[in-house]
């Protein structure tokens, strides 16, 4: 599977468990880390929380896919999905405003 194909996929997930403000940003020889990032925004640290566990099982379940790591699920206001190839950072809206990964990455990119 290819990283925009696991990247739609998550994409998927997030908006059938509706998922706010879903991204996909293509950071394909931007960076050493990955391929893509997928962004999205919960209503409610619970929701973020519900989010993050549907990606995990859905992904696991139909792609055989798991996280290499998973970080913040604790606190649920930023919770990040390594995949190797996509990372996932699912936020509180708090969060997404604060860290403005968009804008740091479109950055990146027109540079």
């Amino acid at each position: 599977m290819t990283a925009e194909e696991t990247a739609t996929n998550i994409r998927k997930i997030l908006e059938d468990k509706k998922g706010l403000d879903i991204e996909v940003i293509n950071v394909e020889g931007k960076t050493i880390l990955t391929d893509r990032f997928v962004l999205a925004t919960g209503n409610s640290v619970t929701h973020v929380k519900s989010l993050s566990s549907e990606v995990e099982k859905n992904m696991k379940d139909n792609y055989h896919r798991v996280p290499d790591h998973i970080e913040g699920y604790d606190t649920g206001r930023w919770i990040l999905m390594d995949y190797g190839d996509v990372v996932v950072h699912l936020f509180h809206g708090e969060e997404r405003s604060f860290y403005s990964l968009e804008k740091l990455w479109q950055a990146v990119h027109r540079g």
